[in-house]
């Protein structure tokens, strides 16, 4: 059984779709650490696209149309 690696052509779209999850879970774990060490450290002004791409991660789990992973669960710690 040959288990080479193959290349493989994705549009861009399709990596953006891959990446996109896991890229906010990753941002969000680490950004849900620096609050509970640091808590006077951190703080997103109202108008921060940051802070709305956060109410937005919320609002879809919320609605459960993603599933946000744990530290743990992402890096298998």
């Amino acid at each position: 059984m040959d288990q080479t690696l193959q290349p493989m052509t994705i549009s861009i779209r399709e990596l953006t779709s891959l990446l996109e999850p896991l890229i906010r879970r990753v941002v969000r774990e680490e950004l849900a650490q620096v609050v509970v060490k640091r808590p006077d450290t951190f703080y997103l002004k109202p108008d921060s696209p940051l802070r709305d791409d956060m109410v937005e991660i919320l609002s879809r789990k919320q609605r459960g149309e993603i599933k946000l992973y744990s530290h743990a669960e992402v890096w298998g710690e």
